[in-house]
């Protein structure tokens, strides 16, 4: 996975999962963790997309 770094340090992978259309929550669930599974270490929730619930708190 490719990285892109801050000016403070912290790096962030140039490639994410993006969560926008999926409403339902136990399919935005498993939307992420398949993606977590298939290497995806940014995953993009907002509130607005009101699933953000289903991205967080998955480790």
């Amino acid at each position: 996975m490719e990285y892109r770094e801050f000016y403070n340090g912290i790096k962030i992978p140039i490639l994410g999962y993006g969560v926008y259309q999926i409403p339902e929550f136990e399919t935005a669930k498993s939307a992420v963790l398949a993606a977590l599974k298939a290497g995806y270490r940014l995953i993009d929730t907002a509130q607005g997309y009101m699933n953000e619930k289903a991205g967080s708190g998955i480790h």
